[in-house]
């Protein structure tokens, strides 16, 4: 599943295709999605000019002058930009065409994505009720973190992975996270110190930051918006790793499951 890294690196290849223009047209080959896409779709986003292009967790809010569509790329959706017309391939569902000719694909083989519209400016979105700070910003901060986690028993990862504590924070980066901070992943969250939720933070967004920078983690078929790759997985530490030497100490990683994911780790690394 893309996490936010992969959706924020096709945000920022979307954004400057798609802010200022109106879109022309909409088409909707396949409305079965993950929820249905709204029969009015259409029909309300044509003539609309796009003023943003957002991103709240793993969603896309592509801001209009009266609504705000919604996209979620599900388990295997990727967008696309296209500056010339090409023919629809299987699993390509939705098609967004801007006033310069410009298409924004939507391809989903799962269809667990979704392509929604929202009134206004997105913010009375069922779907965004209750999500935790964005990782990136000052809202999220050790201090939250200590509180949130104050006589929780859940380990660590599991929680750092749940959208109402902090979004955005998936499988790959959590592990990545608690390697780069020393900590266990499956350690119980209550027992974390608050120096070390501030350590936590840190690595938190050190990794993020590395990996937007990087376009992402392709491990099976994601592309951003040009069909580019992303190429954090070169840098992972542990994610994928169990049983491999660990890059920094050469100790064997272990494997162990965590909420029913796996999660590997490295036992001399991450003593905590």
């Amino acid at each position: 599943m893309p996490e936010l890294p992969e959706v924020e690196t096709i945000r920022r290849g979307i954004a400057p295709w798609l802010a200022d223009s109106a879109i022309a047209d909409v088409i909707v080959r396949e409305p079965r999605l993950r929820f249905p896409v709204p029969p009015d779709l259409p029909g309300r986003l044509r003539g609309q000019r796009v003023g943003s292009v957002r991103r709240r967790s793993k969603y896309l809010l592509i801001g209009c002058e009266y609504d705000t569509l919604l996209i979620h790329l599900g388990m295997s959706g990727r967008l696309h930009v296209l500056t010339a017309p090409e023919a629809p391939r299987k699993h390509d569902h939705v098609d967004i065409v801007v006033d310069s000719g410009t298409i924004l694909r939507f391809h989903d083989p799962r269809r667990f994505g979704c392509v929604l519209l929202s009134e206004g400016d997105g913010s009375g979105e069922r779907l965004l009720a209750g999500l935790g700070p964005e990782p990136l910003e000052d809202a999220f901060d050790g201090d939250y973190l200590h509180a949130r986690l104050r006589d929780r028993r859940a380990s660590i990862k599991a929680l750092l992975m749940d959208a109402r504590i902090v979004v955005g924070v998936g499988n790959i980066y959590a592990q990545e996270a608690l390697f780069e901070a020393g900590i266990r992943p499956g350690r119980a969250a209550g027992r974390l110190s608050r120096p070390e939720c501030h350590l936590l933070v840190a690595a938190v967004r050190a990794v993020l930051e590395r990996a937007v920078v990087a376009g992402g983690t392709t491990l099976r078929d994601f592309t951003g918006a040009d069909g580019a790759p992303g190429y954090f997985q070169q840098d992972l530490h542990v994610y994928g790793r169990a049983g491999l030497s660990c890059r920094r100490c050469t100790s064997t990683l272990r494997l162990t499951r965590i909420t029913g994911r796996s999660s590997t780790w490295c036992p001399r690394c991450q003593p905590r």
